[in-house]
């Protein structure tokens, strides 16, 4: 699925088409508000840290996972992760085990994720939570879940992508927003904007928070060895914004002959993968996509094609630490626990 235009920050409020579907973007924040006021939140023994978004789609939910995690570690936390499992059939509390799961079965993201941590899918995220503390979870990671309602979050990240901010400041369908953006922030604990400086100088024109502490943080590529610059690709992406993709492969110096974009969790068709397989090889290319998508490839392609990793660099870091060290207060940290 792709956003319609009109969701852009460029498009506005005032494109005729958010307009007329405006009266059911209000009663869209109306229900979600309503089911998150009386939505019953069951409190763990151990901490749970939220990472989510009030717009719908990629803003970096996922790297934010990954980093907050290893926070925790380095606080002597054993995190695992709790996620929905998008696109997956599996609807009862299941941990990940890439040697068994598909994407299909799990979703791509939660099959990503666990590269970095135990992961759990579960359609109930209570459910699931719990599962993950009978296992050995000392804290939990929920992704995506800023609008449930099942567990408190005794932390709650609110992600944007600093380029696209909330679009046209709508909600659903209106524009991209799960609910308004001031009764959103106002839920959150802290607003990670992800991007580079101009990025974020565009964010902080546009839109001043002041009431939730800011934190910004920038996807930057992984030194993997390969030298981008030395082979012609082909590139193909699906993800929210494939062009911020193929935008970073091009600040490596990488040479692209094409660029393929897929809409956000697009299923690799065989039909799509030979067409990209014979273009690479008529070309003498190499074929290159995300982290994310490799996850949906099927076994034969997966030594065919290689990825470029990235991860979330934080720069006002010791904020994100102060609020984990905080949930020591409530909730210590039973590794933290000194023997006699």
């Amino acid at each position: 699925m792709r956003a319609p235009k009109f969701w852009d920050i460029q498009s506005g409020r005032n494109d005729w088409r958010a307009q007329f579907l405006l009266p059911l973007g209000w009663l869209y924040s109306f229900a979600t508000a309503s089911r998150i006021r009386n939505g019953a939140q069951e409190s763990l023994n151990v901490p749970v840290i939220c990472i989510g978004s009030i717009y719908i789609g990629g803003s970096g939910k996922t790297p934010t996972v990954i980093a907050i995690c290893e926070k925790l570690r380095d606080a002597f936390y054993n995190p695992h992760i709790v996620t929905r499992g998008y696109k997956g059939t599996i609807t009862k509390p299941t941990e990940v085990n890439p040697n068994i799961h598909s994407a299909a079965q799990i979703g791509d993201e939660a099959l990503l994720l666990s590269a970095f941590a135990r992961t759990w899918v579960a359609k109930d995220r209570a459910l699931g939570a719990k599962k993950a503390v009978a296992a050995g979870a000392t804290a939990i990671v929920l992704d995506d879940g800023f609008q449930d309602t099942s567990l408190f979050h005794d932390i709650s990240i609110i992600v944007v992508d600093a380029e696209i901010g909330f679009g046209n400041g709508l909600c659903l369908p209106a524009g991209p927003l799960r609910e308004p953006i001031s009764v959103g922030l106002s839920r959150g604990d802290i607003l990670l904007s992800i991007g580079n400086t101009n990025a974020q100088l565009k964010f902080d024109a546009k839109y001043k928070p002041a009431y939730i502490q800011r934190v910004k943080g920038e996807l930057l590529p992984i030194q993997t060895g390969i030298d981008w610059t030395e082979t012609p690709l082909i590139a193909f992406a699906g993800i929210a914004r494939p062009e911020k993709f193929f935008a970073t492969l091009k600040s490596l110096g990488a040479k692209i002959l094409h660029c393929e974009s897929l809409g956000d969790h697009e299923h690799l068709s065989p039909m799509l993968l030979r067409r990209l397989d014979i273009e690479a090889k008529k070309n003498q290319a190499q074929l290159v996509t995300t982290e994310k998508d490799a996850a949906r490839l099927p076994p034969a392609y997966r030594s065919k094609i290689i990825t470029l990793p990235v991860r979330l660099s934080i720069k006002e870091a010791s904020l994100l630490d102060q609020a984990i060290q905080r949930l020591a207060k409530d909730k210590l940290n039973p590794l933290l626990i000194k023997k006699p």
